[in-house]
């Protein structure tokens, strides 16, 4: 299996509802065009960003569909195709692969805690009954059971069984580690919020995130002066964006979901956000009004 080396930022693609729930397929369909001309270099069709929880096996099937269908080959589309079950997971990506997805990303066998031993056997079995490559998403901490550590992960690779890897902790230390032990086998992506520019820095391929969705143009501006060594400019950008990213990391608008920021954002520069399934609900008035004043004094609207 010879896999395009990949690389960039790769928003964890938002799936739009109705205010009354339903799948707005029109909505999904742009906010991914948006995306890619915004500069993205992939999309994460079904991550926890797009609600895959959220989905009947169906819907989530017509995501990747459309995604993929909007993306119309512009850049490639990962499916999130992992379930807590190995033959779920399989017939998931065996339909990606029917609706034209260029890979998986696959969670961790979620919630039962399954021990290592058999978190590795899920993977092995996913990789010997599918064709398309794999994206680790090494989440431990959504998932409920164990990490993932940078030599298991080594071994998986040896093994032929994962192609690249959104890891997804707070440290930057399994960035290093992945890349010492994996070299060019591995497409590493840092994967969460808090030290994207250290990540990249330290030589992560990309970044793979549901804050992509809010301010993609910046952040592939980041990206580019990562790849191209400038710290002074990178830092300056990062600067720009830690205001935002602290709205949900510290919590600074009180209980608020992710989501609920980037759709409210997005609504106050012109550009349809959409809504969550419940339980994840809209910012409330009071935390909009916070949100467009920091978006006022950062220059964006």
């Amino acid at each position: 299996m010879k896999d395009k080396p990949i690389s960039g930022v790769w928003p964890a693609a938002m799936t739009m509802f109705t205010k009354d729930g339903d799948l707005d397929e029109k909505a999904t369909a742009n906010h991914v065009d948006f995306l890619i001309r915004q500069g993205v270099h992939g999309i994460i069709s079904c991550g926890t960003s797009g609600e895959f929880i959220a989905l009947t096996d169906s819907e989530r099937v017509r995501v990747f569909e459309i995604a993929v269908q909007a993306a119309g080959g512009r850049v490639p589309v990962y499916a999130g195709a992992g379930y807590y079950s190995t033959r779920a997971t399989i017939e998931c990506c065996h339909k990606a692969e029917d609706v034209g997805a260029a890979g998986y990303i696959l969670i961790l066998p979620y919630y039962q805690k399954p021990p290592k031993p058999a978190i590795l056997e899920h993977f092995r079995t996913v990789r010997r009954e599918t064709k398309l490559p794999i994206m680790l998403y090494n989440n431990p901490a959504y998932a409920g059971c164990a990490e993932l550590t940078p030599w298991d992960v080594a071994k998986m690779v040896d093994e032929g069984v994962l192609q690249s890897i959104k890891s997804t902790f707070e440290s930057v230390v399994p960035v290093h580690n992945l890349l010492y032990l994996c070299g060019d086998r591995l497409r590493v992506f840092y994967g969460s919020f808090q030290a994207a520019l250290e990540g990249l820095l330290a030589g992560a391929h990309g970044w793979v995130s549901g804050f992509l969705n809010f301010l993609p143009a910046r952040c592939v501006d980041l990206w580019r002066e990562c790849q191209a060594g400038d710290v002074a400019m990178a830092r300056h950008i990062w600067n720009e964006l830690l205001p935002f990213l602290n709205l949900y990391m510290q919590q600074q608008l009180g209980p608020v979901n992710d989501l609920a920021v980037y759709r409210a954002g997005l609504e106050m520069m012109g550009q349809y956000g959409g809504y969550s399934r419940a339980p994840f609900y809209p910012l409330t008035d009071e935390q909009k009004t916070t949100l467009k004043n920091l978006m006022k004094k950062q220059g964006l609207i």
